[in-house]
């Protein structure tokens, strides 16, 4: 079995070509140039597939993408801004209609969430949760094996907590959402006002290793919110295990002791012997092995 594999976001479309066993044989990428509408980038993605299967003959199509999925029918149920004209877009069907083979569509969170599982840092664990700290929060919940979808397909929305009531303002149209204080865009936020206008995260962190009180202080303050948002969902769904991904991830042990620590110091000790955190390993390749191994369950 060989599958195409996308990753639609608002900047970049990612894509390859895997195996059955989730080896990725070919990958490359695009911009999305979201600016021109949902239905160019699915034109885009179906000149890319048919490139593809010209060249290595598919046996089907796994997307993953930004926004909230019916899984069932491949429908963009909500998309925001960052992609235009996206919402309503039935990507199963538009696929499809060009290619006779099976065609599979996800929410990214998902897919690199079930990515993790089949190759990365969840293997072994057939319940855990999945976080990622980007431009905001996205989550996803695995049950037995399988992502638990909800009444409407859009479970997981976890940096919509309310952490702070009454709080910032977030795009939802509400006030005080998680993810305004601990997405890594409220991290860079809380660097420009408290440390240093325009420091890259890289660079906050580096200063810290290197002893900077106050880059440490920053990154405490940020982690702290992150675990205020961790306590919820530990004592709501009791997880052996939450995989946190996003370019935090890349801070290594530095930060993932931080997040055990802080976590643990605000939830019962009886929930504190079964958890662990760890980083995600696969990066962007986990959200194309995601996809593919819902391809593989059809």
């Amino acid at each position: 079995m060989k599958a195409a594999a996308f990753d639609i976001g608002g900047t970049s479309i990612k894509y390859g070509v895997l195996n059955h066993q989730g080896e990725i044989i070919y990958k490359s990428k695009t911009a999305t140039k979201a600016n021109e509408g949902g239905m160019a980038i699915i034109d885009r993605v179906t000149k890319l597939a048919a490139y593809l299967q010209e060249q290595y003959e598919l046996s089907g199509i796994a997307v993953s993408t930004a926004g909230q999925i019916d899984k069932q029918n491949g429908t963009v149920i909500h998309a925001t801004d960052a992609l235009p004209g996206y919402t309503g877009l039935n990507i199963k069907q538009e696929l499809q209609t060009v290619f006779d083979l099976p065609v599979v569509v996800d929410n990214d969170v998902n897919c690199a969430a079930l990515g993790e599982y089949w190759q990365g840092a969840a293997q072994g664990f057939d319940d855990f949760l999945c976080m990622t700290l980007g431009t905001g929060i996205g989550g996803a919940i695995i049950i037995d094996g399988q992502v638990y979808n909800g009444a409407a397909y859009s479970a997981g929305e976890f940096g919509h907590m309310t952490l702070y009531p009454g709080g910032e303002d977030c795009l939802c149209g509400d006030q005080g959402c998680y993810e305004q204080y601990a997405s890594s865009r409220a991290l860079e936020q809380r660097a420009a006002n408290d440390f240093r206008k325009g420091i890259t995260l890289p660079d906050l962190f580096a200063e810290a290793k290197r002893g900077n009180q106050d880059a440490e202080k920053v990154i405490d303050q940020w982690v702290g919110d992150v675990a205020l948002g961790l306590k919820t969902l530990v004592h709501i769904f009791n997880p052996s295990l939450i995989v946190i991904g996003g370019g935090v991830s890349e801070q290594g042990s530095y930060l993932r002791d931080k997040l055990q620590t802080n976590v643990n110091a605000c939830i019962m000790p009886s929930f504190q012997r079964a958890l662990e955190i760890r980083f995600a390993q696969n990066e962007n390749d986990a959200n194309l092995q995601g996809a593919v191994y819902q391809l593989m369950q059809t």
